[in-house]
């Protein structure tokens, strides 16, 4: 172990020359073991760091939060593990997957007693805890993003995000309390369900990955200090609605194509920002004339990516504002999101700024274009 070789360099150094002795230990300290780091050992780490700005009770409350969420991701893991398996294993229906994600999830928090109340995607309104009304924190959750590729057996994820309560405690929480500007988020972070299973998740001072070791259920630091390229070869949009898209977005899908760069599009928004995260890009989720509103929701998968995204180095906005600034109204409020690189980002929003007149001052604002008049008639 390194205190091993720490201690016979001490007591070699008497009788070997001490730049020798030094390079000898040096060489097996660095080959010996490192520690693993389980994710609970890490956020009580991360708790007692001097960057973390929050007392020791509310890092306790984060810590069982995330334990609550880590044992919820490990049983959908083992769920979605049998949805593929063609008889050989009961599992539940595709179309009740995300049901059984809301269940698992919902009883891990309530049954632990680790939040105040929660608000969950599946739900139209929030839940308020009776019996644990001294707690500071509140979850919203959306327990299984992607769902329509589970059959193709395509990463699909878990998106989370804690906030600290607005309210008094010890009364029941209110709406305004999940009703907070992402700017407010404590932790958030996803999982993701691929050829491994990972959280991936940040308190406020950078983002970390662990993978789940499914022979001792156990979630182990494998990514230390996340960074998203400062600039990459990969866009991600669903290139199908493009006739529909503002004239700010299709120019720049047409900058993208004219410098050769990827269309890589999964389809499903945990699995596209991980990508982009580990390699580089931007994930691209417009509004269109048919569908001003898009279906991506801001508090509940917008605001946990954004959140991970600048923490990485990244660069999140629905086109014209950071994202993280934005206030909601209500728990149903989605919009617009380009999300990556910096670079990439920012080029993204100084087209959407440059035609934003093109589209009658805001795309929201304008209809379809009447077909051209033929032989003097429409």
């Amino acid at each position: 172990t390194q205190s091993t070789w720490g201690e016979f360099g001490r007591l070699m150094s008497s009788y070997i020359p001490s730049p020798l002795v030094s390079h000898i230990c040096e060489i097996k300290m660095s080959k010996a073991p490192r520690a693993v780091v389980e994710l609970g050992e890490y956020i009580i780490q991360q708790s007692q760091n001097e960057k973390f700005k929050y007392t020791p009770e509310l890092g306790a409350q984060m810590n069982s939060i995330l334990t609550a969420i880590k044992l919820g991701a490990k049983v959908i893991n083992r769920e979605l593990s049998k949805s593929n398996s063609y008889g050989m294993d009961q599992a539940a229906p595709e179309s009740d997957m995300t049901a059984v994600a809301h269940k698992r999830f919902m009883d891990a928090l309530i049954n632990r007693e680790v939040v105040a109340g929660f608000a969950s995607a599946n739900l139209d309104d929030f839940v308020s805890l009776p019996r644990c009304q001294d707690k500071q924190l509140v979850c919203l959750i959306h327990p299984l993003d992607g769902t329509k590729q589970i059959d193709v057996n395509v990463s699909v994820g878990t998106l989370f995000s804690i906030y600290k309560r607005v309210t008094p405690v010890g009364q029941p929480v209110e709406m305004r309390d999940f009703l907070q500007a992402g700017t407010n988020q404590l932790c958030a972070g996803y999982v993701i369900y691929g050829t491994s299973t990972m959280i991936v998740f940040t308190m406020g001072s950078g983002v970390a990955g662990f993978t789940l070791d499914p022979s001792l259920g156990t979630f182990y630091l494998s990514h230390t200090d996340m960074r998203i390229p400062e600039d990459g070869k990969i866009y991600s949009v669903n290139g199908g609605k493009r006739k529909k898209f503002p004239t700010g977005v299709v120019e720049y899908i047409n900058h993208c194509q004219d410098k050769g760069f990827a269309c890589r599009y999964i389809g499903s928004m945990v699995a596209d920002f991980h990508r982009n995260l580990l390699k580089g890009g931007i994930f691209i989720y417009p509004p269109t004339f048919k569908d001003p509103k898009p279906s991506v929701s801001m508090i509940y998968q917008c605001n946990p990516l954004a959140f991970l995204c600048e923490q990485a180095g990244g660069r999140c906005s629905d086109g014209f504002t950071r994202v993280l600034d934005i206030e909601p109204v209500q728990l149903t409020d989605r919009i617009p999101f380009f999300c990556g690189s910096t670079k990439m980002v920012v080029h993204a929003e100084s087209f959407m700024a440059k035609k934003k007149m093109h589209d009658g001052g805001w795309c929201f604002q304008k209809t379809l274009p009447t077909q051209p008049a033929v032989n003097g008639t429409h």
